[in-house]
């Protein structure tokens, strides 16, 4: 297993759709392997395939990260086939967008397809904090970032401390 670079805002990649996953193959499970030590060693809860680079749709999470690893999910090509209801994401953060975090609107629930890392196709219904994961990682998979969920003021202020940390980093 490998660790992976986590690309972070304003990379244009992280805008980009993934493509489906249509052959389960050695390589599409070295990615799954090395996303799972990438999000553990982050540390994160959830990591889409987007944010290493990789345009196949994938994501992995663990939302018991730190308490046990019995709860490590895979999907491929997930999608939101359901929503009901409206929760707030409190302090909502990311591993690609470094030193923000807000509150952004979600599902209260949702209802996904995907297919697991072997390929058998799932039907979930997530609630509350699962639901928000899995909306937060399927929206990498579209090239969504959260940022684009909360207020464009908030999205400014943040757009313009990156540019501001950037132009420092060049000098």
């Amino acid at each position: 297993m490998a660790l992976l670079d986590i690309l972070s805002y304003p990379d244009k990649f992280l805008t980009k759709k993934a493509k489906p996953v249509t052959n389960i193959d050695g390589a599409i499970q070295k990615t799954i392997d090395d996303m799972i030590e990438t999000m553990y060693n982050a540390p994160g809860i959830g990591l889409a395939s987007i944010q290493i680079g990789c345009d196949k749709s994938i994501i992995v999470y663990d939302l018991s990260y730190g308490e046990n690893e019995g709860s490590l999910q895979v999907f491929l090509n997930p999608k939101i086939i359901e929503t009901c209801g409206e929760t707030v994401s409190e302090n909502e953060g990311c591993l690609s967008v470094p030193d923000f975090r807000s509150d952004v609107k979600r599902s209260a629930s949702v209802i996904i397809e995907a297919l697991d890392r072997e390929g058998k196709p799932l039907k979930i219904e997530a609630k509350e904090y699962h639901a928000i994961v899995l909306q937060h990682e399927i929206d990498h998979l579209n090239g969504i970032l959260f940022i684009n969920r909360v207020s464009a003021l908030k999205r400014e202020l943040y757009k313009r401390h990156i540019k501001k940390q950037i132009k420092q980093d060049d000098k």
